[in-house]
C-alpha cells in the first residue's frame, strides 16, 4: 500500500486500514517538523479512546508532541521496537516506524479523515 492510499488526520496522523483494524503513525512531515525523535510514550493495549483524545507522545530535540485519537476505539498493539529505537519513526514513518494499532467502533469513521490529496492540500510542503 502506497502512502497515497492512506488516510490522515489534521493532527499529522495517517491511518492504513489492516482488516478489522487500523495501523497509525505520524506522517513525514510531521517526523520532519519534530526533528530527532529520541523518546515515544505509547498507549495501553486494551485502552479505549475517543477521536482527539490525547493517547501518546513523541519527544524530539525540539519538543514534546502530543498524538491525538484519529478515530474511537480500542489499542490493539503498540509498536515496541519505538520504546528502544524512536528515531524508526524519523527514518521510516510509514512502515517501521508506526506507532500502534486499534480496533475502531466504527470502520466507517474512516472515511471522515483526509486523502493524500487533501491532506497535501492542506499542509503542502515546502520544496528545498
Amino acid at each position: 500500500m502506497s502512502w497515497s492510499e492512506l488516510r490522515y488526520t489534521r493532527t499529522h496522523c495517517w491511518c492504513r486500514e489492516d482488516g478489522e483494524e487500523v495501523v497509525v503513525g505520524i506522517t513525514d512531515y510531521a517526523q520532519e517538523q519534530m526533528s530527532e525523535l529520541t523518546f515515544v510514550e505509547l498507549p495501553e493495549v486494551g485502552e479505549h479512546v475517543n477521536v482527539e483524545e490525547e493517547m501518546a507522545v513523541v519527544e524530539s530535540v525540539k519538543a514534546a508532541n502530543d498524538i491525538y485519537a484519529p478515530l474511537n476505539g480500542t489499542v490493539t498493539a503498540v509498536n515496541e521496537a519505538l520504546v528502544e529505537q524512536p528515531e524508526l519513526v524519523n527514518s521510516d514513518p510509514f512502515g517501521k516506524g508506526w506507532l500502534f494499532k486499534m480496533k475502531p467502533d466504527h470502520m466507517r469513521d474512516l472515511d471522515h479523515l483526509m486523502d493524500a490529496d487533501e491532506y497535501e492540500a492542506a499542509f503542502p510542503e515546502e520544496d528545498d
